[in-house]
């Protein structure tokens, strides 16, 4: 086979797709006007005040007292949530560490804020933080639990977990 028989590789020239190309023409024209269009010093600060009110006034107004001016709108009040009703929830208390008798330790001191405290155990598995886990109808029950316990973490609950109840996992001492 001769030389100028044998197809050359690798010698032909890549195309871009012509839509491409195009596309990325405007793109860099669109930039550079925005760049020369936007481009400048700072405009200087304008001082901006409310406009002068011209008002007209006659004998008998003049006298008149000036109506009063309108005050602004009072924001509506918030009606507080009513507290949490802390011995109508149940929790559960688990210790993840390998401080004995912590989860018992914590349970009592849940119970003495008032929580109804159904059991205490050992949690195997691996949790990264103290938890509070809920079931969606006692997320803000999970809330008040973790601001009584100084707990920073709360989460939905999961199986194997009760879904009555709040379920509190102990990493370390609280």
């Amino acid at each position: 086979m001769s030389e100028r028989s044998r197809p050359e590789r690798g010698l032909m020239p890549q195309v871009a797709p012509s839509g491409l190309v195009l596309l990325s023409a405007v793109a860099v024209l669109m930039a550079g006007l925005a760049f020369v269009l936007t481009r400048g010093e700072d405009p200087a600060p304008r001082d901006i005040a409310a406009p002068a009110r011209a008002e007209q006034t006659t004998g008998a107004e003049a006298d008149a007292t000036p109506a009063p001016t309108p005050s602004a709108t009072p924001e509506p009040t918030r009606e507080p949530k009513p507290d949490v009703d802390r011995s109508q929830v149940f929790v559960e208390v688990y210790n993840n560490t390998a401080i004995s008798g912590l989860a018992g330790e914590v349970g009592t001191t849940v119970g003495a804020a008032g929580w109804q405290v159904v059991g205490t155990d050992n949690w195997y598995g691996t949790i990264p933080a103290t938890t509070v886990y809920y079931p969606d109808r006692l997320k803000r029950e999970a809330r008040q639990l973790a601001r009584d316990l100084g707990v920073d973490r709360i989460q939905p609950a999961v199986a194997p977990m009760k879904f009555d109840r709040l379920t509190l996992i102990l990493t370390g001492e609280i």
